[in-house]
């Protein structure tokens, strides 16, 4: 596929998806909304994809929703936000239930639905230069792109409340001491920093990677006795796969395992 809001790059089982509108702060539209359902879905489905990094191209990682495009819809925006919306939940709902581990490298600020594109990555790069805010009630409109589910269940009710109210910017120190994210990294290091990670989860259990994001979203809403049958299910139906008796053998014989994602 033909992409004109993202770059698409895969290489050595590493997919990198780069938001690619950096005259526009890197903002969403419907057309960048339709772009990322489509990549999520490619990268959920390509057996090539062991790991995957969002980013932003240029000075930011996400500014939000386009709102100069949004004021330019006039009577229909309502109509255009269920489609951007939709487009982009579905976004979000791939790219958490897929195999592939998530890393979100952060550089520049991440405002709005560019905090939302954070939230639900499974590790979080930041710059060091990078800021955080939720800023959707400052456009009067209301938080999406997953981020009421996420947000509160990372930071806590009443700090998620504090940053929809008060649209409090975080600077990436502070998103670390709130946990949003998993580590600061120089800004010249970012990248970098976020190949090797992918690189380094590209060549893991990449089943196993899939079953415990799994697990670990289903937590919150089941019982204890749900969530240790749903486990039990996972691990011993992982005990099919190849990469598990690899990984078993591997320790055993005390070497390196060779996984290859299957």
């Amino acid at each position: 596929m033909n992409y004109t809001t993202l770059v698409w790059d895969l290489k050595d089982k590493v997919a990198r998806i780069t938001l690619n509108r950096p005259d526009f702060a890197n903002a969403l539209n419907a057309e960048m909304g339709r772009e990322l359902m489509h990549a999520a879905i490619r990268a959920s489905e390509d057996p090539a994809v062991r790991a995957v990094i969002l980013t932003g191209a240029g000075k930011m990682f996400c500014g939000g929703g386009d709102l100069k495009h949004f004021a330019s819809q006039g009577d229909g925006l309502p109509a255009h936000l269920k489609e951007l919306a939709g487009c982009l939940h579905m976004a979000i709902s791939r790219f958490v239930r897929m195999d592939a581990p998530l890393i979100a490298a952060v550089n520049g600020s991440a405002g709005g639905a560019g905090l939302s594109l954070c939230l639900f990555a499974d590790v979080v790069l930041a710059a060091e230069s990078s800021k955080f805010t939720l800023a959707y009630t400052k456009a009067g409109l209301a938080p999406d792109g997953g981020s009421t589910y996420f947000l509160p269940r990372i930071v806590g009710l009443r700090r998620a409340l504090e940053m929809a109210l008060t649209n409090r910017v975080l600077s990436a120190q502070e998103a670390l001491a709130w946990g949003l994210v998993t580590q600061v990294v120089p800004d010249g290091q970012l990248q970098a920093e976020a190949q090797a990670l992918a690189a380094r989860l590209a060549s893991g259990a990449t089943r196993a990677f899939g079953a415990a994001k799994r697990l670990m979203h289903h937590s919150s809403s089941e019982s204890l006795e749900t969530q240790m049958e749903l486990e039990a299910q996972a691990i011993s139906g992982l005990a099919h796969s190849r990469d598990a008796r690899e990984g078993i053998a591997a320790f055993v014989a005390k070497r390196p395992a060779d996984f290859r994602g299957d």
